[in-house]
């Protein structure tokens, strides 16, 4: 059973998934109202779903799961809007997950990311890279199959031409210069078990051990890293987007997308942000999950590294027309509107001093 245009199937979770209500979630009247979820919202609870609410906040951040037909009822909505994310054990493989790596050049980067992804079926498209041999030793020695475009299509074209090909219920999006640790799908399969999940991205952290500058920057501030806590990716929440440099996928929900194929090939960048807000359109749910982990080559070239942030920019606009009124021009914290706000009162001194102590609080995160 599907859900409207396509959609993901109204079931409800599984009668042993466990739940735990967010760290963000308020419960107010005596539990009658819910505040909190991806976007914020209030939610009047109905008098059945009180009991439940009330068993979910005894049990902490360990989780429940109510197998009754009311527990899986009230668990849909609360799974769907973030008041009470899921919590599913790690379950060791293996796994139905077939791999798609899109390439061009950089036979090295895709040597490493090979070795890390051992042992699963692979799929690499190399994207019409000037020199096919390298890549092409590099597959053959992992034993992955090898598919090339004749011209350069760019890493949206280089995925649908991967997912094509795929023939497992699950596939795992890993770039090139990306390395899966250990335990990542033992981690990141469970939350399938819920119908409603379309992809649920790991962590993606720069590689360790560099100390200059730049490199200490971007573990501190990576454009891939999207923090420490467990997100619904949608417009408006907390985590509006995921990169999919690491994605695991439900190959039939990315299906829902069209014929033309789950990315947008007319987009060179941003083609990640339009695939999990076009998924969320169809009603599928995108989760982040950090305790899967992932190891990313990052650009440390002073040039090579302005290029890529200014390439990130140039997206906006393609996103925006695809998207209207969806992206934020800006998202200023509480000091920055305190700062701004004693300025336009004329009270320079005090803006001064809310200024140094916000860059106070933020030095231990640059050290």
């Amino acid at each position: 059973m599907s859900g409207p245009a396509g959609g993901p199937p109204r079931f409800p979770p599984p009668a042993d998934f466990p739940i735990a209500l967010d760290e963000g979630t308020s419960l107010w009247s005596g539990g009658r109202v819910a505040t909190g979820g991806a976007p914020w919202k209030v939610v009047r609870l109905a008098d059945a779903a009180r009991p439940r609410i009330a068993a979910l906040r005894r049990a902490g951040g360990r989780g429940l799961a109510d197998p009754s037909p009311v527990g899986r009822a009230v668990a849909r909505p609360l799974l769907d809007h973030w008041l009470a994310p899921p919590v599913p054990a790690p379950r060791p493989g293996p796994h139905e997950v077939t791999v798609v790596i899109p390439a061009y050049g950089r036979a090295d980067e895709l040597e490493r990311c090979l070795a890390a992804v051992e042992g699963l079926p692979v799929i690499v498209v190399d994207d019409a890279s000037p020199d096919p041999r390298p890549l092409r030793r590099a597959a053959g020695a992992a034993g992955a199959r090898l598919v090339r475009h004749a011209v350069n299509r760019g890493p949206a074209a280089a995925r649908n031409t991967g997912l094509r090909l795929v023939e497992t219920p699950l596939a795992a999006l890993v770039d090139s210069d990306c390395r899966p640790e250990a335990g990542w799908l033992d981690v990141l399969v469970p939350h399938f078990d819920d119908p409603r999940v379309a992809a649920v991205a790991p962590r993606v952290r720069p590689d360790p051990g560099d100390r200059r500058l730049l490199a200490r920057y971007e573990t501190a501030r990576s454009a891939l890293d999207m923090g420490v806590r467990p997100a619904l990716v949608r417009p408006g929440g907390r985590l509006g987007f995921v990169p999919t440099a690491t994605l695991l996928v439900r190959v039939a929900a990315v299906r829902d997308l069209g014929s033309g194929g789950a990315f947008d090939e007319g987009l060179r960048l941003g083609e990640d942000v339009d695939f999990v807000w076009r998924l969320g359109d169809l009603g599928w749910n995108v989760r982040y999950e950090p305790d899967a982990r992932v190891a990313h080559t990052a650009r440390l070239r002073p040039v090579d590294w302005a290029r890529r942030r200014h390439e990130y920019g140039t997206s906006a606009a393609d996103l925006a027309r695809r998207h209207p009124g969806r992206l934020a021009p800006a998202r200023p914290s509480m000091w920055n509107l305190a700062v701004l706000g004693l300025l336009a009162r004329g009270r320079p001194g005090l803006a001064a001093a809310c200024s140094a102590v916000a860059a106070a609080r933020r030095a231990p995160r640059l050290a």
